[in-house]
């Protein structure tokens, strides 16, 4: 039997999409958050560090990224609809929403009036999140502004691991959280 490929695409995740074969060389823990589902949800602990400065404690805020901890409760719930996905992560009681979509062969997120590109990077490691664009409120930005927003997804064992790390020059850090989810499988 012959499978179309838009059927084949349309029964892969969209990590599966942007990765291709590279997909298969992720650790389990990281292939199962991105396996095709309508919803997923994964709950974990994480340590979240925020700047200290003025400036960075508004961009942080308005940004609605979370608050400081040292031990935080995280739930993330993933909602995969129309080759999209709907990422709310709850550290704390505090939801931070975004939406990831493909554009262009890049994983487009968009957080708030913000709108990222990666370039996803697969390895037997994880994945890695290189940003190559942003913009804001649809206006394009240097993306050297942004140089220092790191995203990598591990594994620890049956665990999946984050760590993300977004800090902009003239305001500091804004915000670096990382830590692990239990993953259904």
């Amino acid at each position: 039997m012959t499978v179309h490929p838009s059927a084949a695409s349309a029964s892969q995740s969209l990590f599966q999409r942007l990765l291709g074969q590279r997909f298969d060389a992720l650790p389990g823990p990281v292939q199962r958050l991105h396996l095709p589902r309508s919803v997923t949800l994964a709950v974990g602990r994480a340590r979240v560090a925020r700047g200290a400065g003025a400036l960075s404690r508004l961009f942080a805020t308005v940004s609605g990224l979370p608050e400081a901890g040292n031990d935080v409760s995280v739930r993330v719930e993933i909602d995969a609809r129309r080759g999209r996905e709907t990422w709310i992560r709850t550290f704390a009681g505090k939801r931070m929403r975004s939406m990831l979509r493909e554009r262009g062969g890049l994983l487009h997120e968009s957080l708030g009036a913000a709108g990222f590109w990666f370039r996803l990077e697969a390895s037997p490691e994880g994945i890695d999140w290189h940003l190559v664009r942003v913009a804001v409120l649809g206006v394009p930005l240097p993306v050297a502004w942004f140089r220092d927003i790191v995203a990598r997804e591990r594994a620890e064992g049956d665990r999946y691991s984050f760590d993300v790390r977004a800090a902009l020059p003239g305001v500091g850090l804004l915000v670096h959280y990382r830590g692990w989810l239990d993953v259904p499988a």
